[in-house]
């Protein structure tokens, strides 16, 4: 049984079970693509809390920074140490943060039912649902698209059989885009936004990129 009508199925079956207003909100797609990024307390998903969450539109060939979601949320325990070094964020950064629910209801309202696009986006997705399964009843039903993997297929046509690079470095060298700096969730979001646009017109085998 092929992947994709498995998952499409998933998907409905995803949607039936939640609850409303959820089910009417995420099945709302204008066609839009959104690029999302987290940043965490932790890469294990049981341990991580979420401190931010950025989302930014596609829509055709163009970035709509202009209508981005961005937000920090209020940690149930403050960053320290290592954490800290990562993503950049004091515990004094979070004197503007907002409730957790607050900031997820305000993100649903923004993706809605629109692919998502993302690195290693299987992480993110993964955190989100665990805080947003007991509101909604159920896990995110939005199709995504993992920009890894479709940089993963550019290579590997390039290259058969050869080793594919797949860090976030090496794929904004080799795609010729600008560095942001890293481990800001909008940063971040804009450049997986970026690398989708730059695998577009790219080709693999003897297929466009869908």
């Amino acid at each position: 049984m092929p992947a994709s009508w498995l998952q499409t199925v998933g998907r409905i079956w995803g949607k039936r079970r939640l609850h409303e207003p959820y089910r009417s909100l995420l099945d709302e797609d204008d066609g839009q693509l959104v690029s999302i990024d987290c940043e965490t307390t932790s890469l294990n998903v049981k341990e991580a809390e979420l401190l931010s969450i950025a989302a930014v539109r596609i829509d055709g060939q163009r970035i709509c920074t202009r209508q981005a979601f961005n937000a920090l949320i209020t940690p149930q325990h403050a960053p320290e140490g290592q954490n800290v070094r990562v993503h950049g964020l004091r515990p004094c950064d979070f004197s503007n943060g907002l409730p957790l629910q607050d900031v997820l209801l305000e993100f649903l309202q923004f993706v809605r039912g629109r692919t998502l696009v993302g690195y290693y986006l299987q992480y993110d997705i993964a955190v989100l649902n665990k805080y947003l399964r007991p509101i909604m009843g159920a896990a995110l039903p939005n199709r995504r698209i993992e920009v890894s993997g479709r940089y993963y297929d550019w290579r590997f046509a390039q290259y058969p059989g050869a080793y594919i690079d797949l860090r976030w470095e090496t794929m904004v060298k080799n795609l010729r885009l600008p560095t942001l700096p890293r481990h800001d969730a909008m940063n971040d979001a804009i450049t997986a936004a970026m690398m989708y646009l730059a695998l577009q017109p790219r080709r693999y085998g003897t297929h466009r990129l869908p």
